[in-house]
């Protein structure tokens, strides 16, 4: 039965109360002389799923109440219970007057609608009946009705249509539930179609500005033409009309301030592709003729139009300047509200009027009220269940009673995704991630940072293959320590968490043959108020040839290295407060035991390393992982005491130590190993800056461009002294070497062998005559990357890569135009509780060994 017949049963079983001759329970309705009655009492028939009571709410008809029979009241209670669409039919009988017949007993005589036990789907993948499910609303035990069946069928339709299956159609079934007495199951059967493409989109009558500049202006609705192969072609109705919008922003852009769509049509060019003629009508061309500002005096006019940067003459482009007085534009770009917002006056507001228009020219007056500057009231944090509050706090720039400014609170934002406790992603969402409660009443502001946790603890286990050897890892990183809870037995679930400290534990081993501990704690606010970071770490790692003869386990080779390291660092704030001075003390022993020919200078002997390091570091990305925007840059110097410089001895061939007058006399090469290398000096210089910039600022065209530039440099105090036999370069290959050694920095460069860049030079301390002596490097990267998943459980973002570097064993030989070149692909993949994985495929254009691609796999480790 449909609706309309259904409205029609109702309005003919409240019609026969109407008839002058129809009796019921002995009462004579007369319709052309009505008659008021008090309402005696009220029974409902008909009800399984509602109460009697539930009923009688929905029909609002209470004993007591004076009803006119026949009349608008009875129609206006069957309505009543109509309108909650839980019914098939309603009517009202009179069962029966009193004695009196002054007083009436009513019935509510109703059939309920039949309850939906299952909601099902087919012609539907299993991952859109989530989203199809969640759009729909749909619940068991709730009724089923036409309307019910029309709403969905839209719904499911435009849900299609929004994926370009504009020919969906679906078809309701309903079928009588065999288990469940008096239950239906409703299954929506759903042919999607083919998916309908746009091929083509025709401007007509833009004279001045080009198809290709339009055709870009519209940001979902693309044709197929070769620019817009990473795009949708898809028709999406619901955005089209928007597209129009930005088609005469282009338009106004260039100057057409009268521009407009005169008509547009949208037809089939072929089966499932279509074509859109878009007709415009384009107007004059305007510009810029007087600007002048009213309501300012905070700053002055020359101030302001230094940021509207729009001079007379120019074309007249609105959107643009709408931009420059109301932001919008560029993250990097200034406008005149963040110039206000920057002082504290967020109640401020500008208003752009066109005084007049004479021929093509148009006289602008910007209209201005300041009003007073707002002062940060509540500072507002939720969402941080497991992380302590003072975390967050203290990486903020907001505090209440200091006034607002826009660039505090941005920067806020900004710390609060790059802290690594939260979903970047959630918390620089303008919808949801932040609000800005403004007060204008008492000239305050309330804003209210919301967040996301997501698990930022790490445990690795993991086997990898590298230096013809494999290794397993078992290790575990505590990103969200708290020792402030070390003694709160509640807190042990199952380490104490909540103060954004980190304590990490790493064990590498391949059996005999190599074995690596290390150990790591860092304090981000050592002190509570200021952020000074200190950093701890302890290390020991032996790696042996460990063979079997004669049953007899044998470790002849051997090189074991143990060391610490602590360092400080502290937030500047000059240039900006983006830079971070770390200052740093290191001690390592470096014990060789006639060890392979070829990885240092020298087989035998026992080394010291005791180094000052100074890193100065600025960081303004975006966020850890997937950073959009902002740069990385970090320059490091680390040396040792030049211990040669103070020396007056030597030794002769013998061994016999022998006085000399000056430093400038001792001849090394008489020197064994032992007492040439005990301790170890250099300085070693570093520099590496990475900048990222977004291309696009669509949702779906979130390309991002790194750019990347490394240095290194190795030096001596002492030419007769020479190089250090450790800390240099090994450059080529993945970046790792599948375990860790500390003895030297291993620098990758996709797309040829590991190490394979790296010179070697005789020396006169090991067997083979040679060794590695990488003292100086650079390196050269361009990444394009684009992010597949960004979700806190998992990112994901594939990446195209240029790359070129080089090494060379003395300052003298290096040219830093000679690179060796390499480009490829890969893809990163961060989960929090493993790390980082990387797989890359490169290939190096300058191999001439090789010749071919290199496959990199990379685990917690960035390129």
């Amino acid at each position: 039965m449909n609706l309309s017949l259904k409205k029609l049963y109702i309005s003919i079983a409240v019609a026969l109360l109407s008839l002058p001759s129809f009796a019921q329970g002995g009462f004579e309705v007369d319709y052309s002389h009505p008659r008021k009655f008090i309402v005696g009492g009220v029974t409902v028939s008909g009800n399984n799923s509602f109460s009697s009571e539930q009923i009688l709410q929905y029909s609002g008809i209470q004993k007591g109440m004076e009803v006119t029979i026949p009349g608008e009241d009875i129609s206006s209670i069957v309505n009543r219970i109509w309108l909650q669409r839980y019914f098939e039919d309603v009517a009202i009988v009179v069962d029966s007057l009193s004695a009196a017949a002054d007083s009436v007993y009513l019935r509510i005589a109703i059939q309920e609608r039949p309850r939906v036990s299952n909601w099902t789907f087919t012609g539907v993948k299993s991952g859109e009946k989530k989203d199809l499910m969640e759009r729909l609303n749909l619940r068991r035990g709730g009724e089923y009705s036409e309307y019910v069946a029309a709403a969905s069928t839209d719904i499911i339709k435009r849900f299609y249509a929004e994926k370009g299956f504009i020919k969906c159609t679906v078809t309701p079934e309903v079928q009588k539930d065999t288990v469940i007495n008096k239950a239906i199951v409703v299954n929506f059967a759903v042919d999607r179609g083919p998916r309908v493409r746009i091929k083509d989109i025709n401007f007509i009558g833009n004279k001045d500005v080009s198809d290709f500049k339009l055709a870009r202006s519209m940001k979902k609705t693309k044709s197929n033409k070769f620019y817009n192969f990473f795009s949708s072609k898809k028709f999406n109705e619901k955005e089209y009309p928007g597209d129009k919008k930005k088609l005469i922003d282009a338009m106004n852009e260039a100057g057409f301030r009268d521009a407009r769509i005169l008509r547009d049509s949208i037809y089939y060019i072929e089966p499932n592709r279509l074509g859109i003629d878009i007709e415009l009508e384009q107007g004059d061309k305007y510009y810029f003729r007087d600007i002048t500002w009213t309501g300012n005096s905070v700053y002055s006019t020359e101030t302001l139009n230094n940021v509207l940067k729009i001079q007379k003459g120019d074309v007249y482009d609105v959107v643009t300047m709408e931009k420059r007085l109301h932001g919008g534009g560029k993250q990097t770009d200034y406008d005149v509200s963040k110039l206000y917002r920057d002082n504290g006056y967020l109640f401020f507001n500008i208003t752009p009027v066109e005084l007049s228009i004479q021929n093509d020219s148009v006289d602008v007056e910007i209209r201005m009220s300041e009003g007073k500057p707002a002062t940060l009231n509540n500072i507002v944090i939720n969402g941080n269940d497991l992380t302590s509050e003072k975390v967050v706090r203290r990486q903020i720039f907001t505090r209440p009673g200091y006034l607002f400014r826009q660039s505090d609170f941005e920067r806020s934002v900004r710390e609060i995704a790059s802290l690594g406790q939260f979903d970047p992603e959630a918390i620089m969402d303008p919808n949801t991630g932040y609000s800005v409660i403004p007060n204008p009443m008492n000239n305050t502001v309330d804003l209210v940072y919301n967040v996301t946790e997501k698990p930022s603890s790490q445990l690795e286990l993991s086997g990898g293959w590298g230096g013809s050897t494999f290794v397993a890892t078992v290790g575990v990183s505590f990103n969200n320590f708290s020792t402030a809870r070390l003694f709160d037995k509640t807190a042990w679930r199952p380490v104490p968490l909540g103060d954004a400290q980190s304590l990490a534990f790493r064990f590498q081993t391949n059996g005999t043959y190599y074995t690596a501990l290390t150990a790591s704690f860092t304090e981000p606010w050592l002190f509570g108020k200021k952020p000074t970071s200190l950093n701890l770490s302890a290390y020991y790692t032996r790696q042996t040839n460990s063979y079997l003869a004669l049953n007899i386990l044998s470790h002849d080779k051997q090189i074991e290295i143990y060391g610490l390291s602590a360092s400080l660092g502290n937030r500047l704030k000059w240039p900006d407060n983006y830079f971070v001075l770390y200052n740093g003390l290191s001690w390592q022993t470096y014990r060789l035991t006639n060890w392979y020919s070829g990885y240092f200078i020298f087989d035998d002997g026992i080394s010291h390393n005791l180094s000052y390091s100074l890193t100065l570091n600025r960081n303004s990305t975006d966020q850890q992982i997937y950073p959009r925007t902002g740069s990385d840059i970090t320059a490091s110097l680390q040396l040792t005491p030049p211990y040669s410089l103070f020396r007056k001895h030597t030794y002769d061939t013998d061994g016999n130590r022998v006085a000399v007058g000056s430093w400038r006399d001792i001849n090394y090469d008489t020197w064994s190993s032992q007492n040439r290398f005990k301790w170890i000096e250099y300085h070693k210089w570093k520099f590496s800056g990475s900048i990222y910039t977004r291309l696009s600022e669509r949702e779906k065209m979130d390309f991002v461009l790194m750019t990347r530039v490394q240095f290194g440099f190795l030096g001596y105090y002492n030419r007769n002294w020479g190089y250090s036999p450790f800390e240099g370069f090994l450059v080529g290959g993945d970046g790792m070497s599948g375990y860790s050694t500390y003895g030297s920095e291993v620098v990758s460069l996709r797309g040829y062998e590991n190490y394979s860049l790296t010179p070697t030079q005789a020396s006169a301390y090991n067997s083979q005559g040679s060794a590695y002596a990488g003292n100086i490097y650079d390196k050269f990267t361009v990444e394009l990357r684009y992010p597949l998943v960004l979700q806190p459980q998992s990112t994901i973002f594939a990446l195209l890569f240029l790359e070129g570097g080089n090494c060379w064993a003395d300052i003298r030989d290096f040219n830093p135009f000679q690179i060796k070149r390499s480009a490829g692909v890969g893809v990163r993949v961060f989960l929090p509780m493993v790390g980082l994985l990387g797989v890359d495929w490169g290939y190096g254009f300058d191999d001439p060994v090789n010749g071919k691609g290199q496959f990199h796999f990379v685990i917690g480790q960035q390129f």
